[in-house]
């Protein structure tokens, strides 16, 4: 290593340094003039406010902590389903977008080029006020209900803001996950779209069996950044009335006054969340990379 690349990287570091040190010493000041310390105690105290959307049971009378969990778990709840389903219609759209058929081509090809352009928080909007607020009350087949008080499928009940929101997240997601998809598979080399065919295998079967697990590899690196992307675009849930973690943190905030604490909270949540999901794909991708290797 040269004399002059370790000049620089001390520099860095040294540039680093003064920043850390320049936000410590601005929430420091910032604390004191508050005069209210840096404490969590406030966390046991009773919260006060009501809450629509609840996974577990809760009154205002709960603690603060209480309702930070709750607003947590409904996060979960709303970007476990997101990643399931954008996955889903991503593969499904990305594989349109290839196909010989000319009408499917087209459709996947538009629905990308539309969604792509409209701000999400555009697209929540939409699907809560246009979309899920004018269903009129139509049961389907006895084991989905539908109405502008939300869906019901087979007992379970799905609130209107929470059907908004994995509505949103699940189309915008997609329809980025699709072109991920798409530049995937055209990466396969030809030879392997002519053996499958070669085969015999119908172009389904050739798609799922050969041609997409050599695809992977190209692109679970995007498909993870897009799944933080859901995660993190989940916070405009607020929007919509949806009572997810940023959302009860807003409420929090505003009636304690502990906006460091509450913002902390925040960022270590998200932060835990985001390095769960990069530990999950780097595994997976792990998993993918040794099993092609061992398939060779």
């Amino acid at each position: 290593m040269g004399r002059k690349t370790v000049l620089i990287q001390l520099a860095l570091a040294a540039l680093l340094l003064a920043v850390l040190a320049l936000l410590v010493n601005n929430l420091t000041v910032n604390l004191i003039r508050t005069g209210l310390g840096l404490g969590f105690s406030w966390l046991s105290r009773p919260a006060g406010f009501a809450l629509a959307e609840t996974a577990l049971p809760y009154s205002p009378s709960d603690s603060y902590l209480w309702a930070l969990l709750i607003g947590w778990m409904n996060s979960l709840k709303v970007i476990l389903a997101g990643l399931v389903l954008a996955t889903l219609l991503g593969i499904t759209a990305g594989a349109a977008r290839i196909s010989s058929n000319h009408l499917l081509r087209t459709l996947a090809s538009g629905y990308v080029a539309v969604i792509r352009q409209v701000p999400l928080l555009l697209q929540l909007l939409f699907w809560y006020f246009v979309a899920f607020l004018g269903l009129p009350e139509t049961p389907i087949g006895g084991l989905i209900q539908l109405s502008n008080q939300g869906i019901n499928i087979l007992g379970l009940p799905l609130s209107v803001e929470f059907c908004a929101v994995l509505t949103g997240l699940t189309v915008f997601t997609g329809a980025s996950i699709a072109e991920i998809v798409r530049g995937g598979i055209n990466a396969v080399p030809r030879g392997q779209w002519e053996a499958y065919r070669s085969l015999g295998l119908g172009e389904g079967l050739g798609l799922r069996r050969i041609v997409l697990p050599q695809a992977l590899p190209a692109i679970l690196p995007a498909l993870t950044s897009q799944y933080l992307n859901l995660a993190k675009n989940s916070t405009l849930a607020i929007a919509v009335g949806y009572a997810d973690l940023y959302a009860v943190s807003d409420t929090t905030i505003t009636q304690t006054g502990r906006a460091i604490e509450g913002f902390l909270l925040l960022l270590v949540s998200f932060l835990l969340l985001n390095l769960l999901i990069s530990g999950g794909m780097t595994a997976f991708n792990g998993w993918v990379l040794g099993r092609l290797r061992r398939s060779r």
